[in-house]
């Protein structure tokens, strides 16, 4: 068997394994919480959605590459590399724009708490937070038509980092349904909301490190690469023009991948048991 057939195998085999892992293999991690178990396959998120690209590139070097003329297989390590990469940005961004939700929620519960403890009423100081931020004037809007804010608070929370609108939807409900002041349970919700921000913030410190670490790591065997130049040696005309080295390639940028994405994903899930 030809190295990018073997190539091919084992980056099919990778992408199998992490996709489909076993039911009761170790490919399943929890995570504890309050007595509480969340599963999780190791293959599911940002770790499996890497594999799959970077196999699907290895498959194909194996299957066209040796019929075909050298830019194919290149080609299509290229373009699963290009979409792990994208994958992995993507992540990131929905992390920074979950963070940036909750800034603002804990931003409108204080006004709102401000403005009702200024004697204005829950509609005037729901459409002031709305004018501030613009996720909250359905809310504003339904209030301003006699309705009940409580549902579409409760639609707004469903947006990553907008958890904390259910806390608000609980107590625009409680101050409905008996009567409860709206100020004090502001004042409570305020201050979970900052004890979470301030314990997410301390999690994505020491997280930071072990994500650094592993884009450092990813990052290294370029470095390898101009090492080797610097002593004489060709390793990109090996890597980039050779059946075995399409294979090498292929196989390194999935092992490369898999690292990544998969601290990236247990980071992940360690960033939300501690929310």
């Amino acid at each position: 068997m030809s190295a990018l057939a073997w190539g091919a195998a084992l980056g099919g085999a990778a992408t199998a394994w992490f996709l489909f892992p076993s039911p009761g293999g170790s490919a399943e991690l929890s995570v504890e919480r309050g007595g509480r178990r969340r599963p999780g396959a190791l293959g599911s998120g940002s770790a499996s959605s890497v594999v799959a690209a970077m196999g699907v590139a290895v498959v194909l070097v194996g299957l066209v590459g040796a019929r075909m003329p050298r830019a194919v297989p290149l080609a299509a390590i290229v373009a699963g590399s290009a979409l792990g990469v994208a994958h992995l940005v993507r992540r990131r961004r929905a992390r920074v724009a979950a963070a940036r939700a909750a800034e603002h929620v804990l931003a409108a519960c204080e006004q709102i708490g401000a403005d009702l403890a200024a004697g204005q009423s829950p509609a005037a100081a729901l459409r002031s937070a709305a004018a501030t931020w613009p996720e909250l004037a359905e809310a504003a809007g339904t209030v301003d038509l006699g309705g009940d804010p409580v549902r579409a608070l409760r639609t707004a929370a469903e947006v990553p980092g907008q958890e904390g609108l259910r806390a608000v939807a609980a107590g625009f409900a409680l101050a409905e349904q008996v009567g409860a002041p709206l100020v004090p349970v502001l004042d409570r919700i305020v201050h979970g909301l900052r004890a979470a921000r301030e314990t997410a913030q301390l999690v994505e410190g020491e997280l930071a490190s072990a994500r650094a670490t592993a884009r450092l790591v990813a990052a290294l065997p370029f470095g390898l690469l101009l090492l080797g130049r610097g002593t004489g040696g060709d390793p990109l005309a090996f890597l980039l023009t050779t059946p075995p080295g399409l294979a090498c390639l292929a196989g390194g940028l999935i092992l490369a991948g898999v690292g990544v994405g998969w601290i990236d994903a247990l980071a992940d899930r360690a960033s939300r048991s501690a929310r």
